[in-house]
């Protein structure tokens, strides 16, 4: 279950359906992937194909990313079997 989130806009995203802090055109790969996450029990859970799942490393190490689209990642961690500090980054 998703237990915390660091990007407001995916958390409102993610209760309410509002698109306000996302880019539209994600929402619908965001909302499989936030619908998948909450159900996750650990990160191999969010291995689909195309999505790149890859453990973050220096400062964000413990953290997991998985491609959105173009440079645009959800991060997260696991403590336990839930997700926390849930994050919509665009990497450059």
């Amino acid at each position: 279950m998703i237990r915390s989130f660091r990007h407001a806009g995916i958390e409102k995203f993610f209760s309410t359906g509002s698109k306000a802090g996302i880019r539209p055109s994600h929402a619908g790969r965001l909302n499989l992937q936030l619908t998948l996450l909450n159900g996750a029990k650990k990160p191999g859970d969010m291995a689909a194909s195309g999505w790149d799942l890859h453990p973050l490393q220096g400062e964000l190490k413990g953290h997991w990313s998985i491609k959105v689209s173009g440079n645009w990642r959800l991060t997260f961690c696991f403590e336990g079997e839930d997700a926390i500090l849930v994050d919509y980054q665009d990497y450059h």
